[in-house]
This record gives C-alpha cells, structure tokens and sequence, in this order.
C-alpha cells in the first residue's frame, strides 16, 4: 500500500510539473524579438513554463528553441528549421527569414497541440514583395476638392489613428506572410512634413500633424517588427490645396506643362519625408494628372533628386526602394533614363487591369510586363481595384493559384501588390449591411490568405490544395471535412462568373464600370458608343468574340474562333447552378459562425440571380443583333421574352441584396458611368438600378409594337431638335467661327467639309482651329460667360494618334469634372475625308473659364445652354458599307 501511495505521488507530481523551454533570441532584433513573443505565447497556452534569454543554456537537457540570422544577401527572407537532441533551432538567411521560421513553428504548434519532437524543414518565398493596400481615399469627393485630394485628419480617416485596429491589421498580415503594405494617397506629404521654403502648404491644423506624425511612427515601427516593409504612394502632378489657393493655380491639371515653383515644392516635399521617415519607401504614379511627354523629366529631375536630397541630409547612401507604376506612362522608357542615375528602382503594372479577368492574360498589356520585367528590376503584379468583383465575398484559390501562376510564366513578375477584395474606397469597413460594420479583412480572409500562399509558393499540387482549403472552411464553420469540400467548390465556381462575363461583355476592366450591377442592352448591341478601353478585348482573356462579332458570324454562317459570348452565358448559368447546390449541402453541417455563413450562403445566390439575369441580357442582345440583319421582326418578338426574364432575375438579385448590402460599389463619384452614372453617391444598389432596366424593357415593348404597327416594317425614329445656343465672350485668340452646316470645311481644307451632320448641332458656330497648332500646343479656350454653359466638343472616332484621344477615365481620374467622359452623340458629323466625329460637352458654372486640351486634332463646335434637355443618342451618320447600331430600339 505505501508502495502504492508513492506511485501516485509521483504521477500526481508528474502531471502537475510544468515543460521547461527556453527560447533564445537576438533581443537587438525587432522582428527576432517579435517572432520569440509569438513562440512564447503559443508555447504557454500549450502548458509550456518559457523563459527568454539571449544565450544557450548551460545545461543542455532543458528543452530550447534557439532563433538565429546568418544575413546570406542571396536568399532573403529564406529559413531552416532543425533538432538536435532537445534543441530546435531556427535559422534565417536574414532577420525576416528567422521571423518566419518561428511563425512556421508557431503554426506547427498550435495546428498539432504539441511541440514537435522532430522537425527538418527549410523553406522561402518565391515572390521578393507581397504586398496589400490600403486606401487614405473616400467614397466621395470633398468638398472645394478632386479626386484622390484627401488630407489625413481625425475627420476624413478617424480609423488611421487607431492603433489596436493597426495591430489586427499588421497581425494578419504576417500572419499571411506579407511583406510590404502601401498605403495609396494622392498628395500626403502636405500632411506629414512641413517645409521651410513652404510653410503654407501644409493642410492640416498642429493638433492633426502631431496626430499623424505619431500615427506614421507607430505603423512603421509596428510593421517594421513584422517584417513589413510600408510604401507611401503619390499621384503626380497633384499640390496640396493651401499651395494651390497660395499661387491660384489648380491642384492638378492634366494639361498643365511642368511648372518650376511645382518641381521645387515636389522636390523638396519628397526630400523632407525620406528625410523625416527614411525606412519607408515610395510607390510614384506617374501617370493621371501629368500628360506622359513629361514623365521622364518629372521622374529623373523631380522625384530622384527629392529622394537623393533627402539622403544627404541623413547623412545616408543606401539608396530607399522607389517603385514606378507604369499606368499612363511609358515605364520602359523612364526606366532607361532613370537606371544610370538611381538603382534601386522597382517596378509595377496592373495584373488585367482594375478587374480580376483572366489567368490567361495576353496582348499588348502582357507585352507591357514583360518589357518591364526584362528592363533590370523586379517587376510587381498589381491586382488592382477589383472592380467586377463588388461587393460579393470572392475566393477561388483555384483561380488565384493559376492567377499567379500567370504572373510568373506570362509577365515576369515575381512580386505582389494586391488591393482588397471589396470596399477599397471605404476601408477598412465592408459592404455588408450588418451592424456593427464588418471588417473588410475579417470578412475576405480567405481573398487575403489565398494570394499569399501562392505568391509564397505557386506550384501545389491540386489535390493537395483541396484537401487545404477543405480543412480550412471546415474549421472556420466547424464542418466535416466533406462539407469544407462543399464550401470550396461554391467559392471556385463562383470565382468564375464575374471574370469570364466581363471579359467578355464588358466595356471597360477599369472601376468605370460595376459589373455586378450589370448592363443595359444599348450597351450590349453597341459597347462602341461607350468607349470599350484599347486592348481591353485583346489583353483581358483568351482569344473569343464578343458579341458584335459573334452575331455578325453567325449570320454569315462563319466559323466561330475561341471563347464564344454563348458558351460564356451558358457556364456562367452552370456555375451559378453548382454554387448553389454546392453551399446548400454544407448549411446542415455548420456549426461555427453561422450568421458568416448565412452571409456566404446569400452571396452564392446573388451570384446565381445575376448569372441567369445577364444571361438573359445577352440572349435579348443576340436576337436584336440578327434582326439588324435579318430585318425580321419574329427575331424580335423572341427576344422579348428573354427581356422579362432578365427582369425576373433582377427582381431576385434585389430582394437578395436590399437587406444585405449597402451598396454595390464603394467608389460612389462620376467617374463610374457603367451601367449608369454614380454622381453625387446615386445609383449604387439593385433596388436603385431596377427601374431603369424596367424602363428599358417598356421602351423596347413600344418599339416593337410601333415596328408591327408600321406599313413597311420601319418607324420614323424621332429627330433631334437643335440644341440652344449660348452666347459667351471669348478672350483668347483664335482664328475665328464657322456655321455648322453642310458644305463647311471645319480646317478650311477640302478634307474638313461636312457631308452630314447630326441636326442638334446645325445652329452651333464652331471656334476654328490650326491643325498644326493643335498637334504641337494643343488647343486653348479662354471665355467669359454669364449663365452655365456647356462646350460642344467633337473628337474624332479614331486611335490615330494625330487626332487628340477622348477623355478615358481610365488614364484620367480627373476625366469627368465637367461631365465630359461619355459621348452625347455618336457618330454625329461625317467629313470628306476624315474620321466621324462623336460629341461630348464640358459644363462650365458663369465667370471667366478656361479649356486646355492635350495635343491633337479635335473640334470646338461652340456654346450650348447648360439647362436644356439633351438626349444621347447615337446619329449613325456612318459610311455607306457600314452597319447602322440597332440600340435605339432601347431608347
């Protein structure tokens, strides 16, 4: 019995005797010193007594974790991860590296409930930057201010100082491996230095600079800790709005030459931060408010030797990390200028644009990037705005995989910087209509997760990743690995349908368009009147047809060549299908997090509702194209059908949504036009949207009825009526007016006579112009007038780069300011021997005003009354062996 009591003694001892361990670590290393912290907290909550200390221990029986750096150049952020008799030890080629090591470590811990007895495993990444953004930007513009304008206060961004929401944020991304952060702004120096020579322009009170510069502090230092490296990026050429008023001259203006008071205010503005902050590096945008003939310039004559005065006044060689985007601008040809004067440049393109499309990216974007990736640095991947996948929860990891994978083998890229998934414009806060707010990366955990285990490691094997994800969604709603799997394929079928539709159907890959809230059949039978971007259709997807062509093909009986706008629909309504199948055998296994999966589920039948609604569209878009050949009317009256169940859909999409979500698009500016205008934060939201596709419907109805009605199958499609002339001083020197009227010759050459024209405009005078002028200065307005007034402004329908191009606000955030992004009247001037002209209009408030416009040939056809009705249209004034657009039956 005694012999008994001294047996349970012992076992009660043993159980009740904590596990030594010591972790040993470079207290002098911010990240070291971060990833012990990490390993000791995992470690305790295993029931683990851990101590620190900066040496090995004597007695080598105790159980020790030893964290070291070798600083090998050659392979950063690179670790290994031994045992040897009771001690692990962690080896990083370099303070990230052994960081990343202990988080492995961590991982192992806390995925096995145990600290592994054995472990032999080294690892590294294979993209050098992986990167996500923040935006300091709004849903809307401020007031008195542009786009992009947005001082960093406690009113405009009260999340920016809050610092446990900074921790959450930098923990989930070291967490996912990440290693840089960008913060996107488009003038932030005004807000975290003040200048000596510029005392004025700083545009935030005392109280906010102390604010900010604390703030700025905190997230380096914080980031720094976990490897992170932090980016400011700045738009050019964009001044701070106390500078401007200081020299009354605009904020940024496109068309504004390269002005020394400007370089010297930019040079020294980047040469106070490098100076202030000279671990943070910045991300230049070169392109939007600069016309591309002075990027170079700005590049090499501004911002280098900003940089460069900056580390002089550090005392400091080591050059800090620019990175170029090459968004409007020629980067290969700044690169080769600005190499021989700086190294350490990087630099960076849009993945497809500001839309996830494709993982078969081609054309002259992809040639882009490997031009890029070939001029002598690493070139980043942006994974830019997201636009055709708002507001939806998105996470294919099928589709990011091979989305990397593309990154690599097609562009050359071999770094990452990837914007939110949603919600960009209104971080860090989700769409959904939950209260509190969802966190936005809370939320799209897995969109974050995803990239950057493939940006680590692309090639996984696929069966291995569906067993991953599986295990992933399984744990997160406290499933059966089964219905994980079920969960999985909802995502990845549904990472389908937004990509393939755009790419297909769309106008634009930019945030011009929301996708998800869909199009209208004007611009399915004639995208051209909308301004499909250049290169979109070439770049954007594997080689198909979009709809115009499929239609005429299919008339010609023609052979059909790769991706077909039928076969699209088709899939997008199976994918849809399967989601839903797919979530629904999950829901009775959920256990954890429901009302996240109760939001997940509605998501799955969006995508479902807005599958088969636009497959409808398109089914009505096909019919209405063969008419416009066939002249048929039966093509007509079967497309009808097709239009009420696109109606029915929209309907569904709108009961889905107008509990569940705020809006559609969190960028709520002029700048979206597609399917309508965003102005002033308007039509956002299903429930706004359903109307006017109810009144595309009752349009089309009359139309048709009026065309049975008819004798010989034609109606007479009502003209325009003449718009109301302005009258306005003018104050600049031109060369004088000219009648818009047939038989005028607008350059006073035999080539510039009118043959026809749209009869809205046959009252106008036109300003004239000299070609030559034009090409080498660009054209110049200067008036005065005492009522609003629009300007009537022809461009010429051509990419001939003689011809000035239409305002994109796809290059031009600023593009829409005077409502002149989108074309009033297509096709509404034909000439002898030029290209025809489609009109826009440039709205002005009453006082003295001004137009600059870029170099090239464009038409200033005069002054028109702001406040009388115009109706868009388009006026087919077209060639004779051209086909005339049917949208007007929609109209």
């Amino acid at each position: 019995m005694r012999y008994l009591s001294v047996i349970l003694i012992f076992i009660i001892f043993s159980c009740t005797t904590k596990k030594q361990i010591t972790i040993v670590g470079d207290a002098a290393s911010p990240r070291i010193t971060f990833g012990v912290e990490k390993l000791k907290n995992a470690l305790s909550e295993m029931g683990y007594v851990v101590s620190v200390s900066s040496e090995i221990p004597k007695d080598q029986s105790e159980n020790t974790i030893v964290i070291s750096e070798k600083n090998d150049e050659e392979k950063k952020e690179s670790f290994k991860i031994t045992t040897s008799n009771n001690i692990i030890n962690i080896e990083g080629t370099d303070a990230s590296g052994a960081l990343y090591g202990a988080l492995e470590l961590v991982d192992r811990i806390k995925e096995n409930n145990e600290l592994p007895s054995q472990i032999n495993f080294q690892d590294s990444p294979e993209m050098v930057l992986r990167g996500t953004v923040i935006g300091l930007q709004k849903t809307a513009y401020l007031e008195g201010r542009g786009v992009y304008e947005y001082p960093y206060t406690p009113e405009n961004f009260p999340w920016l100082y809050d610092k446990e929401l900074w921790v959450k944020y930098l923990d989930m991304m070291v967490d996912n491996r990440y290693n840089s952060l960008y913060l996107w702004n488009g003038h932030p120096f005004a807000s975290l230095v003040k200048l000596k020579d510029y005392p004025f322009a700083v545009e935030v009170s005392d109280e906010d600079f102390k604010k900010n510069e604390e703030i700025f502090k905190f997230i380096t230092e914080e980031a720094d800790k976990r490897g992170i490296w932090v980016i400011q990026m700045f738009y050019n050429i964009i001044v701070s709005k106390p500078f401007a008023e200081h020299y009354n001259i605009k904020t940024q203006d496109r068309s504004r030459p390269i002005v020394p008071v400007i370089a010297d205010y930019t040079q020294k503005s980047i040469a106070a931060f490098i100076e202030k902050y000279p671990n943070v590096g910045l991300l230049v945008a070169l392109g939007e408010a600069m016309e591309r003939e002075y990027d170079v310039e700005w590049f090499t004559k501004t911002i280098i030797p900003g940089v460069q005065d900056g580390l002089r006044a550090l005392g400091e060689t080591e050059e800090p990390p620019i990175i170029l985007r090459s968004h409007d601008t020629d980067a290969p040809l700044v690169m080769e200028k600005a190499l021989p004067l700086y190294k350490n440049l990087y630099t960076m393109s849009k993945y497809t644009g500001e839309s996830l499309t494709t993982y078969e990216p081609r054309g002259p974007w992809a040639e882009t990037h490997r031009k890029l990736s070939e001029a002598g640095s690493i070139h980043i991947s942006n994974v830019h705005i997201l636009a055709n996948l708002e507001p939806f929860r998105y996470g294919s990891p099928d589709f990011i995989q091979k989305t990397v994978k593309a990154m690599h083998e097609v562009h050359g890229a071999n770094a990452l910087h990837l914007y939110p998934q949603t919600s960009y414009w209104d971080w860090p806060y989700a769409p959904d209509k939950t209260e509190p707010k969802l966190l936005e990366m809370d939320r799209d955990w897995i969109w974050y997760k995803a990239w950057s285990r493939y940006a680590w490691k692309s090639n996984r094997d696929r069966n291995d990743e569906i067993k991953f994800w599986s295990h992933e969604l399984a744990t997160k709603f406290g499933t059966d690995t089964e219905a994980g799997k079920h969960i999985l394929k909802a995502y990845e079928e549904t990472g389908e349908i937004a990509p393939k539709t755009l790419r297909r159907f769309g106008i634009t890959e930019g945030n011009r368009q929301t996708l998800l809230l869909g199009m209208f059949e004007s611009q399915l039978v004639n995208p051209y009147k909308w301004r499909v971007y250049p290169g979109f259709y070439e770049s954007c997807g594997p080689v198909g047809e979009i709809l115009l062509e499929y239609a005429k093909k299919e008339w010609e009986n023609s052979p059909h060549e790769g991706e077909t706008p039928v076969q699209i629909i088709n899939e997008i309504v199976e994918h849809g299908k399967q989601a839903v199948l797919a979530i629904d055998k999950a829901e009775a296994n959920v256990t954890k997090d429901k009302e996240e999966f109760s939001r997940l589920k509605n998501d799955m039948y969006c995508y479902n509702a807005f599958a088969n609604f636009f497959s409808e569209k398109v089914e009505t878009a096909l019919l209405v194209l063969r008419y416009s050949y066939s002249n048929d009317i039966k093509d007509l009256e079967k497309a009808l059908p097709h239009l009420e169940k696109s109606i029915t859909y929209y309907q569904e999409l709108v009961n889905l949504t107008k509990d569940t979500y705020l809006y559609a698009n969190s960028m709520q500016t002029a700048q979206r036009r597609i399917p309508i205008g965003g102005d002033d934060g308007n039509n956002k939201t299903w429930e706004e949207l359903l109307p006017h596709y109810e009144r595309e419907l009752a349009n089309f109805k009359r139309n048709l009825n009026l065309l049975k009605g008819s004798k010989d199958g034609k109606i007479e499609r009502e003209e325009g009526m003449p718009w109301q002339l302005e009258d306005v001083s003018l104050l600049s020197d031109n060369k004088g007016t000219y009648n818009l009227k047939k038989g005028t010759k607008v350059y006073g050459i035999p080539e510039s006579e009118i043959l026809e024209i749209a009869p809205e405009l046959q009252n106008l005078k036109g300003i004239s112009f000299v070609t030559d002028n034009q090409n080498e200065n660009g054209t110049y307005l200067k008036f005065k007038n005492d009522k609003p007034v629009k300007l009537v402004v022809g461009y010429f329908n051509t990419d001939q780069k003689r011809f000035l191009f239409p305002p994109s606000l796809e290059t031009n955030a600023a593009g829409n300011t005077r409502g002149e992004a989108e074309v009033i009247l297509a096709n509404a001037v034909r000439l002898k021997d030029l290209p025809r002209v489609n009109i826009h209009t440039y709205e002005f408030k009453p006082g003295e005003n001004e137009l600059k416009l870029g170099k090239g040939r464009v038409l200033i056809f005069g002054f028109i009354d702001a406040n009388q009705k115009i109706t868009s249209r388009d006026v087919g004034l077209i060639g004779d062996d051209e086909k005339e657009a049917v949208d007007w039956l929609f109209y």
